[in-house]
């Protein structure tokens, strides 16, 4: 919810500096939002999910 608020400010932000006149300000901070994204989101410290089945259940 927090990044939608934040994204909704910055464009709100960008067209009032283009009401103004200033575009290439407005530029600017609508791209301040791209950014270099994280690729690697898998920690290697995590284990295994356990088995959800029931025990005694056989496949």
């Amino acid at each position: 919810m927090t990044s939608l608020l934040k994204k909704l400010e910055r464009i709100f932000t960008a067209a009032t500096f283009a009401e103004a006149g200033e575009y290439d300000t407005a530029r600017e901070i609508l791209n301040e939002e791209k950014r270099k994204q994280k690729v690697d989101r898998i920690s290697p410290t995590l284990q295994p999910r356990k088995e959800l089945r029931a025990p005694g259940i056989k496949r």
